[in-house]
């Protein structure tokens, strides 16, 4: 008897798994290793949510089953969506879920119908398809290309699937891509789902690490929004607690209660302590986060602009803690160039081809390293000679 079900060979290992082992073989060798593969900020969390974690830690009636979202939290989360996006929230329509990636990964369960159509990014990030597949979906892909700012075009999405849609995602700030979406892409959005009675499941991750002035949204700032669709916003990055694993769905009643009929069955609610972190985080200063961005954003000068002094035409992130580079002309894959970026530098990034047919020929670097790093990264590339 196979003990692995066959819905589990949609899914591989792949790449990833040859990454991490190279990685090791290269640090036996005594190499050095700048790993710029995955998103884990390296920035520590503000003392108050610290502070928050560790008195709760204390009390013994916090390590009970909370079973529920408690009002404190669901009224932090709305205050905070007041003050940070200028939206107004009802606490009805907000659930917890145990970060974006295990939110994403249950909603298709929770909404989708055999042969209800997904409509998803390719570049996508993997849980989106994995989400829809799990929640038994078709799945569609749209295209996102450079030529159009990595953007979706409504128009080109075929009218018969439109109609046989139950759900699309989108995701701007947007990883991989690390595009920004202008204020028409989200209006053309809510036209869209409503034309064709589709729901809208937005990833509203990077709000907060976005470049050159801007300043991130909401989804939900839009009018209409709440109508046809519903956001994740997380903790994660901003605060930088991603372990705490602290993510909202927000957004329309139906949604979120369809959500939290399907959690009731599979979980018991978010640690109390976590809530009072997250309590903590939502209601507190926000000029820490502020500051990160501007940190972010030289690692982003120092990486991009540095590889483009030594002829590796990256263009800036527009926002994400991610650049998306194209891969040098001589390479045919973004595997190859990612294994022998690793050999002859000892820098890891991940191959595009990860997050979709339409990632291939690009590689995402994570700004994980402080600008000095970074430097220090451009100029090992540069003296390893593999772009020329």
């Amino acid at each position: 008897m196979k003990a692995q079900a066959e819905r589990l060979s949609h899914f591989q290992m792949g790449i990833f798994a040859a990454l991490d082992e190279k990685k090791e073989e290269l640090l036996k060798s005594g190499k050095k290793v700048y790993n710029l593969s995955v998103g884990t900020p390296d920035f520590e969390p503000a003392p108050h949510i610290v502070k928050a974690m560790v008195e709760a830690s204390r009390d013994p009636k916090n390590y009970i089953y909370s079973l529920r979202d408690y009002p404190e939290l669901l009224e932090a989360v709305q205050r905070y969506y007041k003050r940070r996006f200028q939206v107004a929230i009802e606490t009805d329509e907000i659930t917890s879920v145990h970060g974006t990636q295990e939110g994403i990964g249950h909603i298709g369960m929770a909404l989708l119908n055999r042969g209800e159509y997904a409509i998803l990014p390719n570049p996508g990030y993997p849980i989106f398809e994995a989400g829809a597949y799990l929640g038994d979906g078709s799945l569609y892909f749209y295209s996102l290309k450079a030529e159009n700012g990595f953007l979706p075009d409504f128009n080109e999405i075929p009218e018969e699937i439109a109609r046989k849609a139950k759900l699309m995602v989108l995701s701007y700030p947007y990883n991989p891509v690390c595009s920004v979406a202008d204020d028409s892409v989200y209006e053309k959005a809510i036209e869209f789902a409503k034309k064709y009675d589709i729901l809208i499941i937005h990833d509203n991750a990077y709000s907060d690490i976005i470049y050159d002035g801007k300043r991130g949204k909401s989804f939900l700032s839009y009018e209409g929004a709440k109508e046809v669709g519903v956001e994740f916003f997380s903790l994660s990055k901003s605060f930088n607690v991603t372990g705490l694993r602290i993510s909202f769905l927000i957004g329309k009643k139906e949604v979120v209660d369809a959500m939290k009929l399907l959690r009731s069955q599979i979980d018991f609610g978010m640690p109390l302590m976590i809530q009072k972190a997250a309590i903590a985080a939502l209601d507190g200063p926000l000029d820490m986060v502020e500051k990160q961005c501007r940190e972010y954003e030289k690692r982003r000068d120092a990486l991009c602009g540095g590889f483009r002094q030594i002829g590796w035409n990256v263009p800036d992130s527009q926002g994400t803690m991610f650049v998306w580079a194209p891969i040098p002309d001589q390479f045919s894959s973004s595997e190859q160039f990612c294994m022998e970026l690793m050999e002859q530098t000892g820098v890891i990034c991940t191959p595009g081809n990860s997050f979709g047919s339409l990632g291939e020929g690009y590689v995402r670097f994570a700004l994980v390293l402080p600008p000095e790093k970074l430097k220090e990264v451009v100029q090992v590339v540069d003296e390893s000679g593999i772009l020329r």
